[in-house]
C-alpha cells in the first residue's frame, strides 16, 4: 500500500541523516510543506536545533518576484526558520533516496495576512473578525490563494501536490493560549460561528435572496441555546438554503480555481490532491467539499477515517482516497496500531496512507512505523 509521510523542510534541511532515516521507514513518499502556517514544531533528531518557531504563515522557497510585482496581496517569505530555499534543498536530499516528493500546500489559513489586511479576514455574525481565516469570496483573497496555489505546488521536483485548507476557514483554530473551550460548541454550532459577513459574503447571500441583516440576527439567535446552555443551536428558518448555498457554490468556485491554476502550472502526471470533508458545508484543514464534484475535479482526496468512507462511493478506478493517521503518541496518535488501523482504512475505501507527522514523531514512534507498515504491505 502507497505510504507517504508529511514533512517539513527544516526536519532534513541541515540534517544529513534525515533523508536515509525516512526512506528505511518503508515509505513510498514525503509530502514536504511549500508553504505552510505559522506553527512551534519539535525537530527531535536534528543535530543542531530542537524548536522551530515559525513566526507566520510563509512560502518555504523563495517566491517569484515577477508573479507577485505590484500586488498589495503577496506570500510572505520564510524568516530564519526556513531560510532561501529550504523546500528545494530538503525535496533535493530526500530525493537521492528513491523517494518521491510531492508539495505541501495550506492555503486559507494565515494569521498574518488577517493582522495586516484585516479587510480579508472572515467576520462572523456578531462582527468578530478571524485573523486566521482568510475570506474566500474576497477577490483579492482569491488571487492571493490561486497564485500561491499554482506557485508552492508546483516546485522543482515535485511530482504531485496536496492542497490543505482549500475551502473556508472558520472559528476552530489551534491559536496560542487558546481560551475558547468554556462553552462546548458542536458542529453546528461550529459552522454557525463560522458563517462569515464580511461585504463579500453579504453581497453573496443577498444574491441567493437572503437579507444579509436578518441572516446575522438568525445566526445570533440561533446560536443563544448555547450560550445560556439551554441546549443545542436552533435553525435559521428560511434563511438557511440560501445562505449555506452561498457557502457552498463559493467553496467550489474556489477549489475549481486552484485546482486549474495547478494543472496549467504542472508537467503532464502531475498529481493533485485536496485535504477533504465529505460534509460541503465543514471548515477548516480539511475542507469541506461536494465528493461527486471534488473527485471529478481533483486526482483524489487525503481524509482522515472514518471521513473517507464519504468519498469512497464516488471513486473511480484511477482515484487517489489517502488515509490520513496520526503516528506521533505525543499528539494521539497510535503508531504501534498502524497496521491495524491501516486495515480498517482499507475496508472504508483507502487505497493510500499519509502518516502525519514524520519529522515530529519520537525515534520511539517511528521504530513502531517501520515494524508496523511492513506488516502493512
Amino acid at each position: 500500500m502507497r505510504t507517504g509521510a508529511f514533512l517539513y523542510p527544516w526536519d532534513v534541511d541541515g540534517d544529513p541523516a534525515a533523508p536515509e532515516l525516512l526512506a528505511g521507514l518503508g515509505l513510498t513518499q514525503v509530502t514536504l510543506a511549500a508553504a505552510y502556517h505559522s506553527t512551534r514544531a519539535l525537530t527531535p533528531r536534528h543535530p543542531v536545533r530542537r524548536i522551530v518557531t515559525a513566526e507566520h504563515a510563509a512560502v518555504l522557497y523563495p517566491p517569484d518576484p515577477g508573479r507577485w510585482a505590484g500586488r498589495a496581496l503577496r506570500p510572505y517569505p520564510a524568516g530564519e526558520w526556513a531560510p532561501g530555499d529550504a523546500y528545494g534543498r530538503a525535496a533535493e536530499a530526500l530525493a537521492t533516496t528513491g523517494l518521491d516528493v510531492h508539495s505541501w500546500v495550506v492555503l486559507a489559513h494565515n494569521s498574518r495576512l488577517g493582522a495586516e489586511h484585516p479587510g480579508t479576514s472572515v467576520v462572523n455574525a456578531h462582527g468578530d473578525r478571524y485573523p486566521w481565516a482568510p475570506c474566500i469570496a474576497r477577490p483579492e483573497v482569491r488571487a492571493l490563494l490561486v497564485g500561491l496555489a499554482a506557485e508552492a505546488a508546483v516546485r522543482p521536483g515535485a511530482a504531485g501536490t496536496e492542497l490543505e485548507s482549500c475551502g473556508w476557514y472558520g472559528l476552530a483554530h489551534l491559536h496560542a493560549h487558546d481560551k475558547t473551550a468554556g462553552i462546548p460548541l458542536g458542529e453546528r454550532e461550529q459552522l454557525l460561528m463560522s458563517l462569515c459577513f464580511c461585504p463579500s459574503c453579504r453581497q453573496g447571500y443577498a444574491d441567493e435572496g437572503a437579507d444579509p441583516d436578518e441572516l446575522a440576527a438568525a445566526v445570533r439567535a440561533a446560536l443563544v441555546p448555547a450560550w445560556n446552555g439551554a441546549g443545542p443551536a436552533g435553525g435559521l428558518g428560511a434563511l438557511e438554503t440560501p445562505a449555506l448555498a452561498w457557502r457552498a457554490r463559493t467553496a467550489r468556485a474556489f477549489q475549481d480555481a486552484a485546482v486549474a491554476a495547478v494543472r496549467a502550472a504542472a508537467p503532464p502526471g502531475f498529481r493533485v490532491l485536496l485535504h477533504a470533508d465529505p460534509d460541503p458545508y465543514r471548515c477548516g484543514a480539511d475542507a469541506g467539499t461536494d465528493p461527486a464534484h471534488v473527485l471529478g475535479l481533483a486526482d483524489g482526496v487525503v481524509a482522515r477515517p472514518p471521513k473517507l468512507a464519504g468519498f469512497a462511493a464516488h471513486a473511480r478506478a484511477e482515484t487517489v482516497l489517502a488515509a490520513n493517521l496520526p503516528i506521533v503518541t505525543g499528539l494521539g496518535g497510535a503508531p504501534g496500531r498502524l497496521a491495524r488501523d491501516a486495515g480498517q482504512a482499507r475496508e472504508e475505501g483507502a487505497t493510500e496512507l499519509r502518516l502525519y507527522h514524520a519529522g515530529l514523531a519520537s525515534d520511539a514512534d517511528l521504530d513502531a512505523v517501520r515494524k508496523e507498515l511492513r506488516a502493512v504491505g
